[in-house]
């Protein structure tokens, strides 16, 4: 058995004790399977957990940590199996929706209607917590994946200016190498090599080709001269890496840019959240730039709490859940805390440092403009079969298991393909 698998069997193992079965659950109590086990994740999850503390529920906390959410998938997988729901689980989107078809959801319509949800929710979330005109989940967050996070003293340092182009980027990355630091922290696990690539792609590809590509799957661009080359330009970019990267955390390399080891990392806007756990603030000791050539662009996930078909006795609790989730009042604190921004379009900016400012901006703009693309790799760009596909291609040429871009090519369509 290899460690992963070992892993992802001690996950189900943990979680299956976690929760006895439904027959024991309390009704004053919230069961919560999720992977939010970093500093800064955990700080924000906690301003949930006092919200329902005030309200008489406790909290009943099975975090499974691992592999950007697959080791928890695995978990919920069996859990639900046996009959033992919990709660509700975080969940990306096309889970959602997979466990909906399934008939294992609950039914939240009502408190959509009395809360007004569908005219606050951005319609990108509404398509995947809402199936067959049930409301089955309350989105948490938006996130977007296009973010260049830096240390700022170093950036300094070296005489950096903000990188407008891919190659601005590559001659950024140049600097600090010369200057003896880290230019690019990585964490060498799929799911962080194929976040970074969405970004390459939409920077190499622009606006529409990401979305013929990665949203539609059309063969054409999936094949194209135009994904070579952002292949060519991915392997520009390991080239800055450290040669320890492989199976680092995401939130060990988002430190190595905090304690100023390196410079830089391309990530999703939860590594703000590892910033603000540090004491950190933006424009002092960090900067947060868009990904060169994605400026006017989100690539999106949605943390959401889906909630499951749960008996009658534990329905309040539930519906307490929800209605804190989606409370203007959480939606600001949660995501000051984790970095992301609000899933509703009415909470205000006022309590949002700088970065967040811009990340709501920039979602607003992005909506507005037909430019909000669900991020392959993080769950909304494609169903899983085909996420997994994909990230599996782009892990084997990041760790030169794939050795051309003309290869990578070939064997990303024939991946995807087989995913479908």
């Amino acid at each position: 058995m290899t460690l992963r698998m070992k892993l992802l069997a001690s996950a189900v193992v943990v979680a299956a004790a976690a929760f006895a079965g439904p027959a024991q659950a309390q009704v004053k109590e919230v069961q919560m399977l999720h992977w939010w086990t970093s500093g800064g994740e955990a700080a924000a999850l906690n301003v949930l957990k006092q919200d329902l503390a005030k309200e008489g529920y406790a909290w009943k906390d099975v975090p499974v940590a691992g592999g950007g959410g697959d080791a928890a998938m695995t978990a919920l997988k069996a859990m639900v199996a046996a009959g033992n729901y919990p709660t509700a689980s975080q969940m990306l989107g096309y889970t959602v929706l997979d466990y909906a078809a399934a008939g294992k959801m609950g039914d939240l319509t009502e408190t959509a209607k009395a809360e007004g949800w569908d005219k606050a929710v951005p319609v990108a979330l509404q398509k995947f917590s809402v199936y067959d005109g049930k409301w089955v989940a309350a989105p948490v967050n938006v996130h977007s994946v296009n973010w260049l996070w830096i240390n700022k003293a170093i950036f300094d340092k070296i005489g950096g200016t903000e990188p407008k182009t891919f190659d601005d980027l590559i001659a950024l990355l140049d600097k600090a190498k010369a200057a003896g630091v880290i230019p690019l922290a990585l964490g060498g696990q799929n799911w962080q090599e194929a976040t970074m690539f969405d970004s390459v792609v939409l920077s190499t590809g622009g606006p529409e080709f990401y979305k013929k590509a990665f949203n539609d799957l059309d063969e054409d661009a999936l094949k194209s001269d135009t994904m070579k080359k952002a292949f060519d330009n991915l392997g520009k970019l390991k080239a800055y890496v450290d040669p320890n990267f492989s199976g680092r955390d995401w939130n060990l390399a988002t430190a190595m840019v905090i304690k100023g080891d390196a410079l830089v990392q391309v990530m999703g806007d939860w590594a703000k959240g590892e910033f603000k756990a540090a004491s950190k603030t933006p424009g002092n000791d960090f900067l947060c730039f868009r990904f060169p050539g994605t400026d006017g662009s989100v690539i999106y996930n949605s943390d959401m709490f889906g909630m499951f078909d749960v008996p009658a006795d534990r329905k309040d609790a539930q519906v307490a859940l929800a209605k804190a989730t989606l409370s203007k009042s959480f939606q600001s604190a949660f995501n000051v805390v984790k970095g992301s921004v609000p899933a509703r379009t009415d909470v205000p900016d006022t309590d949002f440092d700088a970065c967040g400012k811009k990340g709501i901006a920039d979602l607003k703009k992005a909506n507005e403009g037909g430019t909000l693309f669900g991020s392959l790799a993080q769950g909304y760009g494609a169903p899983p079969a085909v996420a997994n596909a994909y990230k599996d291609v782009v892990t084997k040429f990041v760790h030169d298991q794939i050795k051309t871009s003309d290869e990578a090519v070939t064997e990303l369509v024939k991946a995807i393909d087989d995913a479908k």
